[in-house]
């Protein structure tokens, strides 16, 4: 398909990050349109015209089941027109385009199965994301990125700050074997971490416990990506809770304070994956 970058927001049942995260992909150049869930499943919208499919956050079905468990189940088990829509999925991945999920969207995707997905397994969990350690959590998180992942959506970041609210989001791998692989692989994207950008288990810079620290990983070709902070609520650097110590240090220097939140770097480079690779 030739034109702009075609970006398909899910929404329905709970999920309430629609709007902040199509703003994200507007932001980031991409043509962000926002669906409910049904419109899919009853054929009126195809997820096979777009090139990137958002599962953003929000406490879809009240987090009934577990967090993300039963919106999950709904697209694993969902017939549409034309067939299973986890069958379009797994079209839409194999064609070589993306997905991102966020906080319960993170969740959604690990539940289904399409997180880590080891050897292009799409439907096989092998962990999943549970109670925080210290309960529901709403602050703002320092992130570590593993440079060595092969994650779209990280390309050129080294470390961020984004923010997080959520009470379910430990990621827990099914056994060691699992996480041994997640290292291996680079499957492992994002990090929790302390004042020096260095992942820690300390709370609260680890807000939920997360094994290794873990707060974002990919699938092997890293178009599919899912972690628990918001990059779609730092979209200005007004969102910042240091936004006014940035602006003084930035004004003591002489230099311009990009007023861009760093959040949308994970949209841009979507967005250039996509214009130098499918487009």
């Amino acid at each position: 398909m030739a034109g702009k970058v075609k970006s398909l927001v899910l929404t329905g049942y709970g999920i309430n990050s629609e709007v902040e995260t199509a703003y994200a992909n507007t932001l980031a150049g991409a043509d962000a349109k926002i669906v409910h869930i049904n419109d899919v499943i009853d054929g009126l919208v195809k997820v096979d015209d777009y090139h990137l499919l958002n599962f953003p956050g929000g406490f879809s079905y009240g987090d009934d089941l577990g967090s993300g468990k039963a919106f999950a189940n709904k697209v694993l088990y969902a017939k549409t027109p034309t067939g299973p829509m986890i069958d379009h999925i797994q079209k839409f991945i194999d064609d070589g385009k993306l997905i991102i999920g966020i906080c319960n969207g993170f969740q959604i995707l690990v539940k289904m199965g399409l997180l880590p997905a080891f050897d292009k397994n799409y439907t096989g969990q092998t962990a999943t994301v549970f109670y925080n350690d210290k309960g529901f959590r709403d602050q703002w998180v320092r992130l570590k990125v593993n440079t060595e992942s092969q994650c779209v959506f990280t390309r050129g970041i080294s470390r961020i700050d984004m923010p997080v609210r959520h009470g379910e989001g430990k990621f827990i791998p099914g056994s060691q074997e699992v996480l041994a692989r997640l290292w291996k692989n680079g499957h492992v994207a994002l990090q929790y971490a302390d004042s020096a950008y260095q992942p820690t288990q300390q709370f609260p810079d680890n807000p939920n416990g997360s094994v290794d620290a873990i707060a974002g990983i990919c699938d092997e070709t890293g178009r599919v990506f899912g972690l628990m902070p918001h990059p779609e609520a730092f979209n200005h650097i007004t969102n910042h809770p240091q936004y006014t110590r940035l602006r003084e240090q930035a004004s003591r220097k002489g230099i311009a304070l990009k007023e861009e939140g760093d959040g949308i770097k994970v949209w841009r480079n979507a967005v250039e994956y996509i214009e130098a690779n499918l487009l």
